[in-house]
């Protein structure tokens, strides 16, 4: 008896049929519309007749395992044939009852290597001691060579050879089946595709359903092409899913595997269908990098799918938070760490009704940036940092013509505002230079903010910080003057950057924010903090000065040390 183990990873076919309703139409059709259809099938038809003729159609032989089981073959009769596209493998079992499997085996190898490889897999569903496969031809006309295994009695995953046929396809068409594996079927995995071997141009939509997969499963997507490889988790919602893969590695064929969770081992997948996708597109794309909180947290990523795309300057991150995931209802925002070279920049998006949209800039001119999205750290008590955790990482490439890092927008200074214009059009309305400008700017934020005890005591600092909030507000700590302070000056198109550093008298010891602007190419320093007033018995005292406008170097730096520019 001819005996095989087999690899543990198995596969089962399900046929799904596609319905098409057209409308009527009075009119009636030509004689030629209606039996074009007809004599192209007849053509392949006659010529799996005139092939049969040729050939000595000798009966099909079982092997001995065959007996062991009790097991017959309805059909196919012969062991060599011509068919028209299609064959059809139908069997029974009678000692079904004692096998260790509910599905039989069935593969098929072709003679010569097509688009679609030379071999595929059905795992054939048993029912009653019945199974029945209609079976295509994944590489189009020529010959095939099929093998019905059927399973062990005594041994989990083992099959053995119980028939062997060979097949010539008379008919061109290419029609590789969507089969699936027993993880598959117990799932109720469905794809809508009407086929395993698709042409796409770049991106592969990829939808289905898994009837038994709850909103708490996950589906694992593997892609290769050579020696590369892409993997990426994506979620369930009502028995549904769907993702939009970049087929990263270029022209040719990428396999890809769609895996199911395994039911007995945790964070585990199983295989559950393969699909070959003909990519025509020459596009080479980098994959995007994803942690493990991507998945913890609920993200999903909708916008980009792939990195290395190319920017005019602003870029755009589009996605969602499960709302039933792990702190998605107190994740109200996120951030974008955009680094080129040495130079780094902290953007944030604000996340609404679970959904974030929105652009940020590339504020270091023309090149290659590494871009993290991240989510914030959820905590119960107040602090002066804020930590965040990173779930997708990807390049993009700007062609910005100018690097514009200290005139654009940034996170907490809203220079585009309207009414951030408006005041600074009001401050610097006849002042004959850029100096001028900035001393007004200085002294309306020193003379209208009051210095916020109780927010540095307590560290009440707030993600959304900022110039707007602090011009609403009136009060706040160094940032805040830093940032409208910041605000006002970009939006007079003078540069200007916040600087941090340490503050070793004057309000509080310790860290410390205030503002650089660049007048006629030299950088000019100014703390609107501390030309605001002093702090007494915890109480904010008003006392505006012009001290910290254009300070003396040597005395500014007997307080403050600078670290470095945060952007």
């Amino acid at each position: 008896m001819n005996r095989k183990k087999p690899i543990v990873k198995i596969f089962f076919f399900l046929l799904t049929c596609i319905f098409i309703l057209s409308a009527c139409s009075h009119a009636s059709p030509s004689d030629s519309e209606t039996k074009a259809p007809v004599k192209e099938e007849n053509k392949y038809e006659k010529l799996a007749k005139e092939k049969n003729e040729e050939l000595e159609l000798e009966p099909i032989e079982l092997t001995s395992y065959s007996e062991e089981i009790g097991a017959t073959l309805k059909k196919p009769v012969h062991k060599k044939f011509a068919v028209n596209g299609k064959v059809i493998v139908e069997g029974e079992i009678e000692k079904h009852s004692q096998l260790k499997s509910d599905f039989a085996w069935i593969k098929v190898h072709s003679d010569e290597e097509g688009p679609a490889g030379n071999k595929h897999e059905y795992y054939t569903p048993i029912k009653d001691g019945k199974f029945k496969q209609d079976i295509h031809f994944f590489n189009g006309e020529g010959e095939y060579q099929i093998t019905v295994q059927l399973p062990s009695t005594d041994r989990e995953n083992y099959y053995y050879d119980t028939a062997k046929f060979e097949v010539y396809n008379v008919n061109p068409e290419i029609k590789r089946d969507i089969t699936f594996t027993p993880s598959g079927q117990d799932v109720e995995l469905a794809l809508k595709l009407d086929s395993s071997y698709v042409e796409e141009d770049g991106i592969f939509q990829l939808k289905g359903e898994a009837g038994k997969l709850t909103d708490e499963d996950t589906i694992m997507l593997r892609l290769d092409k050579d020696s590369e490889t892409w993997k990426h988790i994506i979620s369930i919602k009502n028995g549904k899913f769907g993702y939009d893969i970049p087929l990263f590695y270029g022209e040719g064929v990428h396999k890809l595997e769609v895996l199911v969770p395994d039911e007995e081992r945790e964070n585990y997948y199983q295989m559950a269908t393969t699909i070959l996708i003909d990519n025509k597109s020459n596009r080479m794309m980098k994959p995007i990098e994803y942690s493990n909180t991507y998945i913890e947290r609920g993200v999903t990523l909708e916008y980009p799918l792939f990195g290395g795309e190319e920017s005019d300057g602003t870029f755009r991150v589009k996605g969602s938070i499960d709302p039933k995931a792990e702190f998605a209802p107190e994740t109200t925002h996120i951030y974008i760490t955009s680094k080129k070279g040495d130079d780094e920049a902290l953007d944030v998006i604000p996340v609404k009704d679970f959904k974030f949209d929105d652009s940020f800039y590339l504020r270091f001119g023309p090149g290659t940036y590494e871009v993290t999205v991240s989510v914030p750290e959820i905590k119960e008590e107040n602090s002066d940092y804020f930590r965040y955790f990173g779930f997708a990482q990807f390049e993009v490439d700007s062609n910005a013509p100018e690097d514009k890092r200290d005139l654009l927008p940034s996170r907490g200074v809203q220079s585009d505002a309207p009414q951030i214009h408006k005041l600074a059009e009001e401050l610097t309305s006849g002042k004959s230079n850029d100096r001028e400008k900035a001393k007004a700017i200085y002294e309306y934020v020193a003379r209208n903010v009051s210095y916020d005890v109780g927010k540095f005591k307590n560290d009440e600092f707030e993600w959304d910080d900022s110039a707007l909030k602090t011009l609403e507000l009136k009060t706040g700590v160094c940032q805040d003057y830093a940032y409208l302070a910041l605000a006002l000056l970009r939006a007079s198109e003078i540069e200007a950057r916040l600087v941090e550093g340490m503050a070793r008298s004057g309000f509080w010891p310790g860290k410390h924010a205030w503002v650089e602007a660049n007048i006629d190419g030299s950088w000019l320093t100014m703390d609107p903090t501390w030309g605001a007033g002093y702090v007494k018995d915890d109480q904010f005292v008003p006392n505006f000065n012009e001290t910290y406008f254009d300070p003396n170097k040597e005395e500014f730096e007997k307080t403050h040390t600078r670290t470095g520019v945060s952007y």
